[in-house]
């Protein structure tokens, strides 16, 4: 458990196995040991999280807290189970998020020639909380994206890298978002539902990643999201890469972000430069990884730090171009029927994938 969590109860807590998208569970006894009996010798991911409110977490470490959740999760990747064998899983605790991602259409599909479709791709974040939130001056941050990774999770202390850093607007009367209201960022703000079966109308987009090389179609009335850094200069749009990986996360911060600094990928001098984003100003983020043809999903391919994606998702086709969109899950609706997304820091359990998932709505 988490070193802050002193009082913490190990006992009735579940732990998951999984293997090809199929889970196995078990239940920890009062030391906090889930037991698994009779699996099949393979390569498995492990994981567990759970939520708990403000005032478990404040009793359990003594601190004046602040009205929410938080959830405690852990996740260990690509372990070989055979034998007997005891694996540690090392617990964090963090506060559950108002502004979370709550959609990310990257796949592209096949258009009404059957050719590739990429311009409508989109991102969706969603307000998960019970009250306005301001998203003026908001950060959404692309990972790079390199055939082999620019750096492992935690190579740089408290560190992530991104390819593309973009901002909301700032705005002096603020941009608010009602609860269980989402915001809409897309590469071409037009109605892409004549250009092929599986693609969506997106006219009602909040902001737009202009195109400055003309390539996209964009709609001049619809506010441009800003592109603070981008790695590739010909590429002002979001660069959602449609096999994947296409890892994101959210961030803000009071801080000259234009001025953070870049760096080339681990021992190289030249080529390709990434902005460094200290986890600290994270918010939200999820894991996007690419689905091979031959090996299937590479747990070690992972650029986001546990606390920040315990794990992982990604859509079924190896290329893309399948209209497939991840999208978070329901966990509940209050009376008034505001949906309450799952958000446990472990996208395996919070998303889902699927072509039937429209815009601002959620299942």
């Amino acid at each position: 458990m988490p070193t802050d969590l002193t009082q913490a109860d190990l006992s009735n807590h579940t732990v998951t196995l999984t293997l090809g998208g199929q889970t196995i569970s078990a239940q920890t006894d009062a030391g906090g040991i889930a037991t698994f009996q009779n699996i099949v010798p393979d390569v498995y991911d492990i994981a567990a999280s759970w939520k708990m409110t403000a005032n478990e977490y404040g009793s359990m470490t003594g601190e004046t807290v602040m009205n929410g959740k938080y959830t405690v999760s852990g996740s260990l990747s690509s372990q070989m189970l055979s034998d007997e064998k005891t694996l540690t899983l090392n617990m964090s605790v963090t506060r559950d998020q108002s502004m979370i991602i709550g959609k990310v259409y990257y796949a592209g599909s096949k258009d009404t020639n059957n050719k590739n479709y990429i311009a409508g791709k989109y991102i969706e974040l969603y307000n998960n909380s019970d009250e306005s939130q301001d998203v003026s001056g908001l950060y959404i941050a692309l990972m790079e994206s390199e055939s082999t990774i620019a750096y492992t999770p935690g190579q740089i202390p408290d560190t992530v890298v991104a390819k593309q850093v973009f901002r909301i607007p700032t705005y002096s009367q603020g941009y608010s978002v009602q609860p269980g209201g989402t915001v809409l960022l897309a590469n071409s703000a037009i109605d892409h539902r004549p250009n092929g079966e599986l693609e969506r109308n997106l006219l009602d987009a909040d902001f737009e990643a202009k195109d400055m090389q003309g390539r996209t179609t964009n709609n001049p009335d619809t506010p441009a999201l800003e592109l603070v850094y981008t790695t590739y200069p010909s590429l002002t749009y979001l660069n959602l890469v449609q096999s994947g990986p296409c890892s994101i996360v959210i961030f803000s911060t009071d801080e000259d972000v234009a001025n953070w600094p870049t760096t080339f990928a681990y021992g190289k001098t030249k080529g390709n430069r990434f902005m460094k984003i200290p986890t600290s100003s994270i918010i939200d983020g999820i894991e996007i990884l690419q689905n091979k043809a031959q090996t299937g999903v590479d747990a070690n391919t992972k650029r986001l730090l546990n606390y920040i994606d315990a794990g992982y998702t990604y859509i079924n086709a190896t290329n893309g171009y399948n209209g497939e969109t991840v999208c978070r899950k329901t966990e509940s609706v209050t009376p008034e029927g505001r949906r309450i997304l799952v958000d446990t820091n472990n996208s395996q359990n919070d998303f889902t994938v699927g072509t039937d998932f429209n815009p601002r709505e959620y299942k």
